[in-house]
C-alpha cells in the first residue's frame, strides 16, 4: 500500500477526518518538539507548545490550502513560540538560563555537543531558528522561504551567514 503524503492526509483532516491527524502527529511531533526545544531550551515548555501546535492544526484545519504541510505546521510552531515569548518576555529574556538548561541536559561526556549548544544559544534567535530548522530538522530552502515569507536565495544566504557566526562563536569557546 502506498504511503499517503502529508499533504493528502492534511487535506482529509481539513475535510473532517480527524483520525488521520494521528498519522501526521506520529510523523512530525518529534520534529516540532525538537525545534521548539532547541529554540527555547525548556523541555516542559516545548512539550506544551507541541501540544498547542497540534491543537491549532485541528482548530485551523479549514485554513490549510494544500500547500506543503511541513511549511504550514512549522509556521504554526514558530508563531506559537513567538506568541509565548511575547506574552512571557520577562521570563525568557536571559539567554544564560537557556545555555545553562541546554548544558545541564547534555551528557557530560559529550563536551563538543554541549559547546555547540552553547554557541548556538548565543546566536540571535532569527539565526538560531533558521539553522535549527535547516540543519536539525532538514527543512529545505524553498520550504523555509515559505515559512519565513522570503525567497530560497535569501534563506540560503541567511543560513550561510548564520553558520559563519556559529563557527566564530564556537571557535572562540574552545
Amino acid at each position: 500500500m502506498k504511503t499517503e503524503t502529508d499533504e493528502r492526509l492534511m487535506a482529509q483532516v481539513a475535510l473532517g477526518n480527524l483520525d488521520l491527524l494521528k498519522v501526521l502527529f506520529d510523523r512530525h511531533h518529534l520534529h516540532i518538539f525538537n525545534f521548539l526545544y532547541k529554540m527555547s531550551g525548556d523541555k516542559m515548555l516545548s512539550e506544551d507548545l507541541t501540544q498547542d501546535v497540534f491543537y491549532k492544526v485541528i482548530k485551523y484545519r479549514s485554513s490549510y490550502k494544500n500547500g506543503k504541510f511541513v511549511s504550514w505546521i512549522f509556521t504554526i510552531a514558530r508563531n506559537s513560540l513567538n506568541t509565548h515569548f511575547r506574552k512571557n518576555k520577562e521570563m525568557h529574556s536571559d539567554l544564560e538560563a537557556v545555555q545553562y538548561q541546554l548544558a545541564e541536559d547534555q551528557n557530560e561526556n559529550d563536551e563538543d555537543y554541549t559547546q555547540l549548544q552553547r554557541a548556538l544559544s548565543k546566536l540571535e534567535s532569527s539565526d538560531r531558528e533558521v539553522l535549527i530548522m535547516h540543519r536539525f530538522n532538514e527543512i529545505k530552502y524553498n520550504e523555509l522561504a515559505e515559512i519565513m515569507d522570503s525567497t530560497p536565495g535569501a534563506i540560503k544566504t541567511k543560513v550561510s551567514r548564520a553558520l559563519k557566526k556559529l563557527k566564530t562563536i564556537y571557535l572562540e569557546s574552545i
